[in-house]
């Protein structure tokens, strides 16, 4: 109980430089907790090795393969990706791969939304915390007239605010970076593992082709 009135006290000097901040911390929240669930419910660790990593779901032939992807939910990546080629497979190759790359940038674009804000917040969590530090030296200063320290309470009470202003950004801004990147990192492993399905699909596609040619 003590830490929170600690911290609410603390808040309290920080001054009105507390408020920005603070709205930049509920609006990084927001987003992380928005992009995990994201990630649970269309591109969880367990649903994407069951096709990547999985030999028999991966060399599943396209009526093995439709039942599973029916499994997943509607905007799940996979799904995404695999759904509208299952019933092409007659179609050129340079037509599968260029609808596969757009299906793939549509998926990026989607768990990607978002994270230009919090990559922002990275930035300007700090240099509102300098700012702070800077009305907060400021208003210090301020009070030290001609004739020297006329109110040292005041003084303190300034350098206090200077001083809780930078930590609260600099707080800010490190726990959005740890997660900006964390998300950056599950994109691209994302973007391997849907790159690794396109190709594994396409080459049963190419090879079930070239048995029908050969049987032909």
């Amino acid at each position: 109980m003590q830490d929170w009135l600690g911290i609410v006290q603390a808040a309290r000097i920080g001054g009105w430089m507390v408020y920005p901040l603070s709205l930049l911390a509920i609006v990084a929240l927001a987003i992380v907790l928005d992009r995990a669930w994201v990630f649970w419910r269309v591109a969880s660790w367990r649903d994407m090795q069951m096709f990547v990593g999985d030999p028999v779901a991966s060399q599943a032939r396209e009526a093995q393969l439709l039942p599973l992807l029916l499994k997943l939910p509607p905007r799940h990546a996979a799904r995404r990706l695999l759904e509208p080629l299952i019933g092409h497979a007659a179609k050129p190759d340079w037509w599968i791969e260029a609808r596969a790359q757009a299906l793939a940038t549509d998926v990026q674009r989607d768990v990607s939304r978002g994270l230009w804000v919090l990559e922002t917040i990275v930035t300007a969590a700090p240099l509102l915390g300098l700012l702070g530090t800077i009305v907060g030296m400021m208003q210090a200063f301020r009070l030290i007239g001609n004739h020297g320290l006329v109110n040292p309470a005041g003084v303190t009470g300034g350098v206090a605010q200077a001083l809780v202003a930078t930590a609260i950004g600099l707080v800010i801004a490190l726990v959005a970076l740890f997660a900006f990147n964390y998300f950056s990192r599950r994109i691209e492993t994302l973007l391997e593992d849907l790159e690794t399905l396109a190709n594994v699909w396409l080459g049963e596609m190419r090879l079930a082709r070239e048995r029908t040619e050969r049987a032909s």
